[in-house]
């Protein structure tokens, strides 16, 4: 990952983790559909996005202060941190 004057959350990642399932934990304990899906760099949980109607990975951070999930979907490849508000491609 670049290393550029964005914030330490990002900073520090090393590696970005994803999900080996594309599918919203959540979202499946309910029956609930999402748009997209994001993965959290602090635990590893796969939740649905902004987008979709649940906003799970929103709550989590809310719930949480984990500060940065990566999109897991196939064709995204940025990490964002809900703290300060940054993104970066990698």
């Amino acid at each position: 990952m670049l290393k550029r004057n964005i914030c330490s959350h990002l900073s520090d990642l090393t590696e970005v983790r994803l999900s080996d399932a594309y599918v919203c934990e959540e979202c499946t304990k309910t029956g609930d559909r999402w748009v997209h899906l994001r993965t959290c760099q602090t635990c590893g949980i796969t939740l649905c996005c902004d987008s979709s109607p649940n906003t799970h990975a929103t709550r989590h951070f809310l719930a949480t202060g984990h500060p940065v999930i990566a999109s897991a979907e196939p064709d995204e490849r940025w990490v964002w941190c809900y703290v300060d508000e940054q993104i970066v491609a990698y």
